[in-house]
């Protein structure tokens, strides 16, 4: 276990903070140093060979770190929206000399753009307080769905909803119970919550 000395909590507090303002940063948005990254991976348990999708990838830090567990004989499929933001993640995939990561511009709105049963993990981190998904859960999920093999994983990364003086209003953030309501019907099975401070993570697989 971890012991968090008061330093410690007043630092985490404030880069969530300093990432919650800044968060276009130098290549795009992230939420990756708003907790501790490698209680999100120990818990992702990513093997070597893996297909991971990473919806939503922004400044594609989490992209990055699971290009280097996938390996040579895996591959990381990093998708956004703004071309912008994909543009300069490539550049980024390029100087580290990554070449296990596959870049698109791809809205989570619209189809997947990847083939049936092949996923092993898809992980979305802080994207789904940017939509209204009582529009778009039916393609959203649908399609997470179509792209998993049969074992595989999601992985969903938010902001607990409560009042912060930064980060998303309280009204546009999504409670891990509103998110189970959502997507059991979609034929997904909660396995843990991981309590991130003001993030958690949920686990699913699907049935």
């Amino acid at each position: 276990m971890i012991m968090m000395t008061d330093n410690n909590i007043c630092k985490r507090e404030h880069l969530f903070k300093h990432n919650c303002d800044h968060s276009v940063g130098r290549r795009g948005p992230s939420s990756y140093f708003m907790h501790d990254p490698e209680v999100i991976f120990n818990e992702l348990k990513i093997k070597d060979g893996y297909r991971f999708l990473d919806l939503g990838c922004g400044a594609g830090d989490y992209s990055i770190q699971a290009s280097k567990l996938v390996g040579d004989t895996g591959v990381v499929f990093a998708l956004d929206k703004w071309e912008g933001i994909i543009d300069r993640f490539k550049m980024e995939v390029n100087n580290q000399g990554l070449k296990n990561i596959k870049t698109n511009v791809s809205s989570i709105e619209e189809p997947i753009p990847i083939e049936d049963n092949c996923i092993d993990i898809c992980l979305i981190s802080t994207v789904l307080h940017t939509l209204d998904l009582h529009q778009c859960k039916d393609i959203l999920f649908n399609e997470i769905h179509r792209v998993l093999k049969s074992d595989g994983r999601v992985a969903i990364i938010e902001c607990k909803k409560m009042d912060t003086p930064f980060g998303p209003p309280k009204r546009n953030r999504w409670s891990s119970q509103e998110l189970e309501e959502i997507m059991e019907p979609y034929g997904f099975k909660k396995i843990s919550y991981i309590d991130l401070g003001y993030n958690y993570m949920i686990l699913w697989s699907i049935e």
